[in-house]
């Protein structure tokens, strides 16, 4: 599979200003298997550590924080030769040794000729606790299920990913029916590639939903292993609620739905630890749709959606057979999955933070904003080829802004007010800007 983070991390190995990178990124989003397949096409050698496995490491950080030692130690372990010209050193579920996080810092102050990058799948965890983290002396990338893009270029429709380069809309409109048919596969499968593998394997996504749920077995299984014992059941409320409170006309977050009297100050530790776990996304209300963004988001109102609209499906227990009906798919949970979807391609193309809006008397709502190159850009989601967007036309109304988008099934048309964009051809748009 190709992924586009190796562009990404290409550019961090030639970079003079380069640090210890850390990735971050839920579990099963494919970190271990980037990296290493990053460091086999652009190093002689991979060095692989593996903190989770490699127990007896955690005390090599417990005495000092010599580097001649710890590489030493480290080539011991791996049975590489590390040599900084040549070698890429990959410290995989690191947030399971503190001493390790801590020795990036000295890496970089009294080694930063080595190339180091260090990830883990419950990182976020770790930074939101006492760990000693090395700020300023690291550089961080994110990575996510592989979207829709990288989906069709794990199925060789390359053309299909040309066309949507090129931006020909007249040419992508002779082509809609196919790209509609593979969005409604991507619904389904999602974008985490065990998933994607399987299908590709087995051309059949009768055979993947039972990897899905796997993987969603795996997710509560790390609740009871690394959540503080005490609001291990209110992450688990939390969680098996995501798919009711998407499902609702008004998709705002409700404490009172996971249980009776429940109160915000109950589940407030449990929501942040599955946000820094990289398994659900917050997406806050914006009081004002003004610059800096991130100053006017409420995070006592918010929505919360899934690291994946294939787990989400799963979630859901979307029937195969949905994929057969029409554009269905499309509108489930209230058209939660289409946002789901967006949600993921903007995060994907450039990890943009995002709000929504309502008006004051809650009659308005346009599904996300977010902030570009000093402009605040409303999106607003259609399910299915309605050309209606009356929040998005009163948020304009109110607002002026410069640029306003609406994605949908429709195909691209660019009216006074408003662009509407497929919305197969949203996370390419974005990723453009």
């Amino acid at each position: 599979m190709e992924r586009l983070i190796f562009k990404q991390l290409n550019d961090w190995r030639l970079s003079e200003s380069r640090k210890p990178l850390i990735v971050r990124g839920a579990r099963q989003v494919g970190k271990t298997w980037a990296l290493k397949e990053f460091g086999k096409r652009a190093y002689t050698n991979v060095a692989y550590i593996n903190f989770e496995i490699s127990k007896s490491l955690h005390n090599l950080f417990e005495a000092d924080y010599n580097i001649e030692r710890i590489l030493f130690a480290l080539k011991v372990e791996s049975g590489i030769q590390i040599e900084s010209e040549n070698t890429l050193l990959i410290f995989d579920e690191i947030q399971e040794c503190k001493g390790a996080i801590t020795s990036l810092k000295y890496f970089y102050e009294n080694a930063p000729q080595y190339h180091i990058i260090a990830a883990g799948s419950l990182l976020g965890v770790a930074m939101s606790g006492n760990t000693s983290f090395p700020v300023g002396k690291v550089n961080f990338l994110n990575i996510y299920p592989m979207s829709f893009v990288e989906f069709l270029g794990a199925l060789h429709e390359n053309a299909l990913i040309e066309l949507l380069e090129k931006e020909d809309w007249e040419l992508l409109k002779i082509f809609k029916s196919k790209y509609i048919e593979f969005l409604k596969i991507y619904f389904f499968v999602g974008g985490m590639p065990e998933v994607v593998q399987a299908y590709i394997d087995k051309k059949s996504i009768l055979q993947i939903r039972d990897i899905q749920l796997e993987i969603l077995t795996a997710y509560e299984q790390d609740f009871s292993k690394h959540a503080p014992n005490e609001i291990v059941p209110r992450i688990r409320l939390v969680w098996q609620s995501i798919v009711s409170q998407l499902s609702k006309e008004n998709k705002k977050f409700i404490f009172g739905s996971l249980k009776k009297g429940a109160r915000a100050k109950e589940f407030e530790l449990a929501l942040a630890w599955l946000v820094d776990a990289g398994l659900v996304y917050k997406i806050n209300l914006a009081s004002k749709p003004a610059i800096p963004l991130i100053s006017y988001s409420e995070s006592s109102a918010f929505k919360i959606f899934g690291v994946d609209v294939g787990l989400l499906s799963a979630m859901g227990d979307i029937d195969s057979k949905t994929l057969l009906d029409g554009n269905t798919i499309f509108e489930e949970f209230k058209g939660a999955i289409a946002e789901q979807f967006v949600l993921q391609q903007l995060k994907s193309a450039s990890n943009y933070f995002a709000c929504y809006w309502t008006n004051e008397k809650s009659t308005a709502e346009v599904d996300f904003i977010i902030q570009k190159n000093g402009v605040i850009i409303p999106i607003e989601v259609k399910a299915s080829e309605n050309l209606q967007a009356k929040s998005l036309k009163a948020y304009c109304q109110k607002y002026q802004p410069s640029e306003a988008l609406r994605t949908s099934l429709s195909d691209f048309r660019k009216e006074e007010w408003l662009t509407n964009i497929p919305l197969y051809a949203i996370e390419n748009y974005f990723r453009k800007k």
